[in-house]
């Protein structure tokens, strides 16, 4: 059941940030914590494949304070949203033989994390003044979540 949850829960962090829970299960791959090995994951703990991840997760991070960034909701983003989830919950799922479970629970928690994710900066945008902070915010909820939700594997 926790493995269900934690698929749940990687995909709400991908709602959060695309790039950033990637980042982090790509991490865990590498370093062994999750056994991607026979599955068609194992590309996620390659050598470089952690490094460019985060390089991505990086410039994600970095691009989404730009007021010029689209929306979360528009449709190339929440679609990009929602790959990722799948691709997270499934690798998460593949760690416990149950990776289309972790691939649809990823997926549900990516859709709800970005539209609830949004709702939230907004209003914390609102009540604070400015949206920096919230988008800072934001950004410690999707990076300590994805690396809390990932721990439970090492």
């Amino acid at each position: 059941m926790a493995l269900y949850i934690l698929a749940f829960l990687i995909g709400v962090a991908t709602g959060l940030r695309a790039m950033t829970p990637v980042a982090v299960v790509s991490w865990a791959a590498h370093l062994g914590w999750l056994h991607l090995h026979e599955t068609w994951l194992a590309f996620l703990g390659f050598a470089y494949t952690p490094y460019v991840l985060s390089l991505l997760a990086l410039g994600e991070l970095v691009t989404d304070k730009l007021p010029a960034t689209p929306s979360r909701k528009i449709p190339m983003q929440f679609g990009a949203r929602i790959v990722m989830g799948a691709l997270c919950g499934a690798a998460l799922g593949a760690h416990g033989h149950a990776l289309i479970a972790g691939l649809v629970l990823g997926v549900i928690g990516a859709a709800l994390g970005t539209l609830g994710g949004a709702e939230v900066r907004r209003q914390l945008s609102r009540a604070i003044g400015k949206d920096l902070p919230a988008a800072l915010i934001e950004d410690g909820v999707a990076i300590g979540g994805a690396i809390l939700i990932v721990s439970r594997f090492s």
